[in-house]
């Protein structure tokens, strides 16, 4: 079998790789729940890819996560659910749907671009999961998935809530929840006997806080929290390098003489 750039080839190795006789042995075993952790992490390889500006790597990354929708639906075929085909067929029917100012007549192209379209859109795509038998999210807050990164879960559910009003309406006040949350932590510290539990609740309340401000300031809380991530490795391997050039690694420098060399390598930059 030769590579190709056409889908159709990726359906096929796709199901070679699956047969049961003669296809690849730890494939054969996998289902939908031991993949989805794959396609989540491929999902994160392409962003990585794209914030380290690598177009290369982002091709190759791309390619990785094509593979995970074509894996999922050859393990649907293959339980008589759906197919790669009606996975297509289904998003290009909802984009078509949802973007009658661009594919529909002239009277479409109007109707798509008034206000309250998306609601009444929306609201139509409930009836017809309803008339299918499928589960229609009731609450307002019921159709953002529970297995999103927590980050991007928060800042879905603030969003949401505010369309209906309840959020604040200026970041300073968010501001103010967020030192309300840091004096409740402090205030479970000061405790004779630590709740480790309710400890937990209080950093969970502060990180919800967290993402409730980022939103308001229009930054992506989980982006913000990338490049933090990136700058304290570049900052922890210089304080690395630096001791390096005295023989000696990190274990063997006080936590002030390392404090020093964060400050030096925060100054370089």
């Amino acid at each position: 079998m030769t590579p190709s750039r056409d889908i159709s080839r990726l359906i096929e190795i796709m199901a070679a790789l699956r047969d049961k006789d003669t296809g690849c042995p730890w494939d054969v075993v996998q289902d939908f729940s031991t993949i989805a952790p794959y396609t989540i992490e491929e999902a994160y390889e392409v962003a990585d890819a794209i914030a380290r500006g690598d177009m290369d790597d982002l091709r190759d990354e791309l390619g990785d996560l094509l593979l995970q929708p074509v894996y999922h639906a050859q393990m649907a075929a293959e339980a008589g659910l759906f197919t790669f085909g009606d996975v297509v067929e289904a998003i290009t029917t909802k984009l078509i749907r949802r973007h009658p100012h661009v594919f529909g007549d002239e009277d479409a192209r109007a109707a798509g671009a008034a206000k309250g379209f998306w609601e009444k859109e929306k609201a139509k795509e409930r009836e017809a999961r309803a008339a299918d038998g499928r589960a229609v999210p009731e609450g307002l807050l019921d159709g953002i998935p529970a297995a999103l990164p927590a980050l991007m879960r928060a800042h879905k559910l603030q969003a949401k809530a505010g369309t209906v009003g309840f959020d604040w309406n200026d970041a300073r006040l968010v501001i103010e929840k967020l030192k309300e949350e840091i004096g409740e932590i402090e205030d479970e510290l000061d405790r004779l006997q630590v709740d480790d539990d309710a400890v937990a609740a209080e950093i969970g309340d502060l990180l919800f806080a967290v993402v409730n401000l980022a939103r308001h300031l229009k930054v992506d809380a989980d982006q913000a929290l990338r490049g933090a991530n990136v700058k304290f490795a570049r900052r922890f391997a210089a304080i690395e390098a630096a001791l390096g050039t005295q023989g000696r690694a990190p274990a063997d420098a006080s936590l002030d003489e390392m404090e020093a060399l964060w400050q030096a390598a925060k100054g370089g930059e």
